[in-house]
């Protein structure tokens, strides 16, 4: 039997991009050595071997979440790069808290922040800069407070960017550190796809 670990195919893959199989049969082929396996990979997939993180995120899950009272319920797609982490209990896992987040998050408006239409960012910059005007604020420095209160703004409807509900668990990161922690966890491009939040009589 070959010296090698599921732990070293696991590294082999990320490393390469290759499928499970792939790897597992390199290291078969080369008694255990990485370095001789990654050659064997280069050699037989050429042009194809990359960085996960660069392949397209078509696998996934969809995961929901229904808050005890009824009365709200998420449903979240998530992706990844492989079937075989899509059914990986942490991936499924991360998907959950996503869509309980979003349950607890009324605000919550947009994936990424490059899914905020700029008309609309233009439009709250605008409401900010006559806030301060209202108030005011020396108009040198309207521009800068307005800025500031546009990206509080995109904290609160920008999902990536909101600190998980669930502080203790999660170490207080933001849901985009979580996702990165993930990511480099199972070697994958891991993607909140998107979400849709629906609460009784809204």
């Amino acid at each position: 039997m070959a010296d090698f670990t599921a732990k070293d195919v696991a590294a082999l893959r990320q490393k390469t991009g290759a499928g499970m199989m792939d790897c597992k049969n390199a290291l078969s082929e080369t008694g255990g050595d990485q370095e001789k396996a990654l050659e064997l990979l280069k050699v037989k997939m050429g042009k194809k071997l990359g960085k996960l993180a660069d392949r397209e995120a078509a696998e996934g899950t969809v995961q929901s979440y229904i808050h005890a009272t009824g009365k709200v319920g998420v449903l979240v797609e998530v992706d990844c790069n492989t079937d075989f982490v899509a059914r990986n209990d942490d991936f499924i896992a991360f998907a959950r808290d996503v869509a309980m987040h979003v349950a607890a998050s009324p605000s919550v408006k947009y994936v990424n922040e490059e899914d905020v239409p700029q008309d609309e960012k233009d439009a709250e910059l605008r409401v900010f800069v006559a806030q301060a005007e209202a108030e005011g604020k020396p108009e040198n420095i309207r521009e800068k407070i307005a800025t500031g209160k546009l990206n509080k703004w995109l904290e609160e409807v920008v999902l990536v960017r909101q600190v998980h509900v669930n502080t203790d668990k999660h170490e207080s990161k933001t849901i985009d550190q979580i996702r990165k922690d993930l990511s480099a966890k199972t070697g994958e491009n891991v993607v909140v796809r998107r979400f849709q939040r629906f609460a009784v009589g809204e």
